[in-house]
């Protein structure tokens, strides 16, 4: 028998459009939120970055294949690591069935990691993923968007991450960061986010959030529960 709060169909009508009201705030909010999102100045990238892909070497140009508008996702996959981040793969679950639209509104994607083609290729043939992926092991890539560290830095600490200097933190991290092409050819960074930012691309949360209970983590995190797709046993 559940504890939770019983009562009619008027009491809970009543609530409901109570909560309506706030949820309407929230997306009113949220679009607000985004406009400045959208008006953050831009900033020109100076450096000219290459990855190594299954194609070669590919600039940070070539990533926009075509379009205007990059999304690069900062996967966590440290060089000898033997698998992909679980919680990046989580967000990684989501991308294909994603930009079957958004590419056509001309949004680029690709993931970045500090780790081998080799085992990129062999990580995404096992999640069965198909989005552009290239690595970031011969760049400066990573670290200048603060989501990789090297030993000494971690050792001499603090680091940047998140916009601010934290002790003790991994080598690899994760995050989003956002690029713009001009007809020119030049490049501007526009946004990035990291840390619980990345909940926004969880569309699982999303469904989780309307169920009677919620994410069911309780006092706990998407570990004590999520797994790779492949490793649930069901």
């Amino acid at each position: 028998m559940t504890d939770h709060k019983t009562g009619s169909r008027e009491e809970w009508l009543a609530a409901r459009q109570k909560l309506l009201i706030k949820e309407k705030e929230f997306t009113r909010a949220r679009d607000a939120l985004a406009a400045e999102r959208r008006a953050l100045p831009w900033v020109k990238v100076e450096k000219h970055y290459v990855f190594d892909s299954t194609k070669g070497k590919v600039t940070l140009a070539d990533l926009f294949d075509g379009r205007n508008q990059l999304m690069i996702y900062h996967f966590m996959y440290g060089p000898d690591w033997k698998a992909g981040c679980p919680g990046c793969s989580f967000i990684a679950d989501h991308v294909d069935a994603a930009r079957q639209h958004f590419e056509h509104d001309d949004l680029s994607f690709a993931a970045v990691s500090r780790t081998s083609v080799a085992n990129i290729e062999a990580y995404k043939k096992r999640m069965g993923w198909t989005f552009n992926w290239v690595s970031s092991l011969g760049s400066e890539f990573n670290y200048d968007f603060h989501v990789s560290f090297t030993k000494a830095q971690i050792e001499a600490g603090p680091v940047e991450y998140n916009f601010e200097m934290q002790q003790g933190t991994m080598d690899e991290l994760h995050g989003e960061s956002m690029f713009f092409k001009d007809t020119d050819g030049a490049i501007y960074h526009t946004y990035s986010s990291y840390a619980r930012a990345g909940e926004d691309l969880l569309g699982a949360y999303r469904f989780l959030d309307l169920a009677p209970l919620g994410r069911n983590e309780g006092d706990k995190t998407m570990g004590a529960w999520m797994k790779r797709h492949d490793e649930y046993g069901t």
